[in-house]
């Protein structure tokens, strides 16, 4: 279900519709204090709740589809993650909870994690309730507050990191999210068939959304290691849905982009203090799959009377998230001192296209040595000249001439391509601007080393790029 809030937050600036959006969103005062070190972390939650996200009971026979089971009247927040945006963007790590980790709530007693958020609610209401309150919306949000305020605190004393926002997804968002993106694609080891959960699933690569997505995000039973099992499938799947919502074209599209919208007023709760546009821009970094998954460290199980708990230690805990931070922040500027990788090849015939070219930065003869890629590449050479300066490089074509300038900019450090009608069918324009990067520009063809002919499988841990196989 956290999948839904993550991708929702992190597209607001590619919408176009922020204030649309925001409008519809509901918010609650949960963030107590600020903190001036420049990171973000977020508190990611997923509810089992039957209502939406005002407060309005989902109907039965939505409740029957998504497999929810009864309704105990008790609210659990069975997803809990941590996630760490650095200061400018960068490298993001997410860290999951487990649901079973058995903590110190502040102002309640130890218990497990999920309980902080229900437990401290319902004492909320009863006291409300004692007072006098008789308005049933102003109990539902004024203990909803008090338990997610409890929630994040017991956040912040296992982790030792401060909680600067807060996102919360129902039910009924997860199922709506999977739905309108068109399905998210997971790939498992071996079928299962676990009625509980109702998953039902072959083994191997697969597009699941909606009720079936849901079951898929929330077995536990018949997994190899039950909630950590679960812990590991939510964070390939969420790796998946932020990798085909920021980078594969969704936001494109007008009628999933409304369909988002509709999910994000309906199911979405953030902190009312949270400038989501603005951290969308700082967070454009993920859409490259700068965002890796893992989860805290455990001290095995236990039974108490609590149930079966899972033990953690927070000083182990707070450790390991100042050092995975630190870890990942070092990979990111690594990574961006690194010569760029090559382009892929070019899937287009390349000879029935032209290539014209126009320089507009500030580079002397970077029309020519792009010309001369472009021929290396075997398309056909078009006119070279300057133009006026210009601060953004694009390609441009007409008609059914997309794919082929997709290839070209895809050549240039992908580029953004434009239709343009003055453009001759068949041709391709390339214009240059001040943000052009000529490293970008691979050696001539002849001088190049042979490329790989495999791309090798993806490996742990799991980052929004790619689609790993898991139990």
């Amino acid at each position: 279900m956290v999948a839904s809030a993550l991708v929702l937050v992190l597209t607001a600036a590619a919408w176009g519709l922020y204030r649309d959006i925001t409008a519809g969103i509901t918010t609650t005062d949960v963030i107590a204090g600020g903190n001036d070190d420049g990171a973000d972390n977020i508190l990611l939650v997923g509810v089992d709740s039957r209502t939406d996200a005002q407060g309005n009971p989902l109907p039965p026979e939505l409740q029957r589809l998504l497999n929810s089971g009864p309704d105990s009247g008790v609210l659990n927040s069975d997803t809990i993650i941590l996630l760490h945006v650095p200061d400018g963007g960068g490298a993001a790590v997410a860290f999951s909870l487990p649901r079973d980790s058995y903590v110190d709530i502040p102002g309640y007693r130890q218990d497990k994690i999920n309980a902080a958020y229900p437990a401290t609610k319902a004492l909320a209401a009863e006291q409300l309730v004692a007072d006098g309150v008789r308005d049933r919306q102003r109990v539902e949000a004024e203990s909803a507050q008090a338990g997610r305020s409890t929630l994040i605190r017991t956040v912040e004393n296992l982790t030792g990191q401060h909680i600067d926002h807060y996102a919360e997804i129902n039910l009924l968002g997860f199922y709506n999210l999977t739905t309108a993106i068109g399905g998210v694609d997971v790939c498992l080891r071996a079928p299962v068939d676990e009625p509980l959960s109702g998953a039902r699933f072959p083994a191997g690569p697969q597009t699941i959304s909606g009720a079936g997505a849901l079951a898929f995000v929330r077995q536990r039973h018949g997994l190899p290691e039950g909630d950590l099992s679960r812990i590991r499938r939510q964070q390939a799947f969420l790796a998946t849905v932020a990798d085909k919502v920021l980078s594969g074209g969704t936001l494109a599209d007008p009628g999933k982009l409304r369909a988002l919208i509709d999910v994000a007023q309906k199911s979405l709760v953030i902190d009312s203090g949270w400038d989501v546009l603005a951290f969308a821009q700082q967070a454009s970094d993920i859409a490259a799959g700068n965002l890796e998954f893992v989860t805290i460290p455990t001290r095995g199980l236990e039974t108490n009377t609590r149930g079966d708990v899972v033990l953690v230690d927070p000083g182990d805990v707070r450790t390991f998230v100042d050092q995975r931070i630190e870890e990942q922040q070092r990979s990111a500027e690594a990574a961006r001192e690194a010569p760029p990788a090559p382009p892929p090849q070019v899937d287009v015939i390349a000879p029935r296209y032209v290539v014209d070219v126009r320089n507009g930065s500030a580079l002397p003869g970077m029309a020519a040595t792009v010309a001369r890629r472009m021929r290396d590449l075997d398309f056909s050479s078009g006119t070279v000249d300057n133009t006026d300066p210009t601060s953004t490089s694009t390609v441009h074509y007409t008609g059914s001439d997309a794919k082929a300038a997709r290839a070209v900019a895809a050549q240039l450090g992908d580029l953004p391509v434009e239709s343009n009608d003055e453009v001759t069918p068949g041709h391709l324009l390339v214009v240059l601007g001040g943000d052009f990067n000529p490293a970008v520009l691979p050696a001539p063809v002849d001088d190049a080393p042979a490329r790989p002919t495999a791309t090798p499988a993806p490996s742990a841990p799991i980052t929004a790029a790619g689609v790993p196989c898991i139990d």
